[in-house]
């Protein structure tokens, strides 16, 4: 039995302290909006802040995140820069397939937060997740109306 913060809430789960985060997430939580893609932690479907750090969460065992803040995608709407980026998303028409989005979300908060007015190399440095629709610039001029909007 272990306890983690997720969303703010203390949470107990009943699994093995080398489960991935995401497993525990989806299968044990139930919250489905952080999504599988590859497996090891290079695609950033799996994407979450941990700490308010963008971190991919299929190879993080469920012991790692003990006593640190699990922000998922469900909740990112509670936090300013994570509504002003769904906003920019929603209005620019950001994703196709939708997939990866939730991830990319997540990578863009992250980034945000801790830089609020980055330019083109700091995005291109933190956004680190891939799309398979090829919505990168897309994703990135998000990013930038979501900044002038702060």
């Amino acid at each position: 039995m272990a306890e983690i913060t997720v969303n703010g809430q203390a949470r107990r789960v009943d699994v093995e302290g080398d489960t991935p985060l995401l497993w525990v997430l989806r299968d044990t939580l139930g919250m489905v909006g952080t999504k599988y893609g590859c497996g090891v932690a290079q695609c950033g479907a799996c994407t979450v802040l941990l700490d308010g750090v963008a971190t991919r969460s299929c190879q993080l065992p469920l012991d790692a995140v003990a006593g640190r803040a699990v922000t998922t995608i469900e909740a990112i709407e509670a936090d300013p820069v994570g509504a002003r980026l769904v906003a920019a998303w929603v209005a620019l028409d950001v994703p196709q397939c939708g997939y990866c989005q939730s991830g990319q979300l997540m990578a863009a908060t992250a980034l945000l937060k801790e830089t609020p007015k980055p330019d083109e190399a700091a995005i291109a440095a933190a956004m680190t997740n891939l799309c398979r629709c090829g919505t990168y610039n897309a994703i990135a001029a998000g990013i930038r109306q979501a900044s002038e909007a702060a």
